[in-house]
């Protein structure tokens, strides 16, 4: 209850703090926000994220903070400190080709201009290094999981007539891969809902 109160304060202030940083675009102090494992998130750190979410999801970032639920953004920072660790523990590494093309493929996904993109960081005081880490993040924990969880997982007949039964396009071997994806995210789910009960998290 402490820890939830100490939360509850953390976003209230934030709220108010967040629409008049970026409409002025001030400089703020780096706070300390939150402690997770000792590593630590900053105040910087969060209006940062809510920024770069509103410019992703093509919202006027003068008003996101009305459009983006700033306890999510502070849990999603959560979770990447946590997700980071487990992903060093295992010492999981992409090139930058990889990388490159999973960042591509991100673009494709939500069907947004890259170039478009980078003014939009620019003109609001992101750095391309804030997106790169979002997204480098998202791709190595998608690696460990896979080496963690593949060989666990199997494809049920049942499932991939129900997935084709319900899209007759689809390929059987994409429905497969639908059927795998469906467990690996459970897996992923449930080890981060572990390493979020047993992680230290202070909110200051």
């Amino acid at each position: 209850m402490k820890q939830y109160l100490y939360k509850f304060f953390l976003v209230t202030i934030l709220f108010f703090i967040a629409p008049s940083y970026i409409s002025a675009n001030n400089k703020i102090e780096h706070k300390i926000a939150v402690l997770v494992n000792e590593e630590i998130i900053t105040s910087y750190d969060i209006i940062q994220r809510l920024k770069l979410t509103a410019i992703i999801k093509n919202i006027n970032p003068a008003v996101q903070s009305t459009n983006i639920t700033i306890n999510n953004i502070v849990d999603e920072l959560i979770q990447e400190k946590l997700k980071l660790e487990k992903i060093n523990e295992y010492n999981i590494k992409v090139t930058e080709n990889e990388y490159l093309e999973f960042e591509n493929g991100f673009f494709e996904r939500n069907k947004v201009d890259k170039k478009q993109i980078m003014l939009s960081l620019k003109d609001n005081g992101v750095s391309y290094q804030d997106l790169k880490d979002q997204l480098l993040n998202e791709f190595l924990w998608s690696k460990l999981i896979s080496r963690l969880y593949y060989r666990l997982t199997s494809v049920s007949e049942i499932e991939v007539n129900s997935i084709i039964k319900n899209n007759p396009l689809i390929s059987l071997e994409l429905a497969e891969n639908l059927v795998i994806q469906r467990q690996l995210d459970l897996k992923s789910s449930k080890l981060l809902r572990d390493m979020m009960n047993e992680a230290t998290i202070e909110y200051r």
